[in-house]
């Protein structure tokens, strides 16, 4: 099991904090848990100093003048291997908390999805299951790409469908199409379809369709390819 440490000076962020961490433990089945938790320098320190930790989540600005680096800074001497995640609202300490191998940076407010990334990663890494992440804007929003259901054209914004929730983005399918891997493929004006989430076609009523009972429609431009790609796959309804 995983031990994780939260240290933040707000106490409501550090309760909110922790019961996000554990909705994403029992969502994924992380082996993990919320050892401590505290807003006092000292006792996170004492803890780390005595306990089995192995992921510390610190908030860099603490009270009385003392900072996360300088936890992260002490807890680098005895333990190399402790993952390190750093939460504040300025952004300006960001390059200062990397000198301390962090695996991570979080920028407040905390958001569930933004922290659920860092912690699917955080155990990817951990379990040494490497995964294809896209990156689908400018705000650092990455998703794995085996997660995406479809994706769909509304207008000028672009909806990644997947089984946890929805991303929207203004984008189009020609920028996109630069990024996606082989496995994505266009089968309406409105929809491009991983294929390996695809679990049925219907020929007749021209549609795919997935397992969480989403389906996307076939254009007849698409129909020809799309029945090349999935004639082998003992999927037709």
């Amino acid at each position: 099991m995983l031990n994780f440490v939260l240290c933040d000076d707000n106490l409501n962020i550090l309760a909110k904090l922790s019961k996000m961490l554990e909705n994403i433990f029992l969502k994924y089945n992380y082996d993990a848990t919320v050892a401590f938790q505290s807003d006092d320098f000292d006792s996170i320190l004492n803890y780390v100093d005595n306990n089995k930790t192995d992921v510390l989540i610190l908030d860099i600005n603490l009270k009385h003048g003392k900072t996360g680096l300088q936890i992260a800074e002490t807890v680098r001497k005895k333990n190399k291997d402790a993952y390190l995640i750093f939460t504040t609202g300025h952004l300006e300490y960001a390059m200062m908390a990397y000198k301390f191998k962090t695996f991570d940076y979080i920028a407040k407010p905390l958001t569930t999805e933004r922290l659920e990334e860092t912690i699917v990663r955080l155990f990817e890494d951990i379990n040494g299951l490497p995964k294809k992440y896209i990156k689908i804007d400018n705000k650092n929003t990455i998703i794995d790409e085996n997660e995406i259901y479809y994706i769909k054209r509304d207008k000028m914004k672009l909806i990644f469908h997947t089984a946890s929730r929805n991303y929207e983005i203004y984008s189009s399918f020609n920028k996109l199409s630069e990024i996606l891997p082989d496995n994505f493929i266009r089968c309406h004006k409105s929809f491009v379809v991983n294929k390996n989430k695809v679990t049925n076609l219907d020929p007749v009523e021209c549609r795919l369709y997935f397992d969480d009972n989403e389906f996307c429609d076939i254009g007849p431009k698409y129909k020809k390819e799309i029945m090349e790609v999935f004639k082998d796959d003992g999927i037709f309804k």
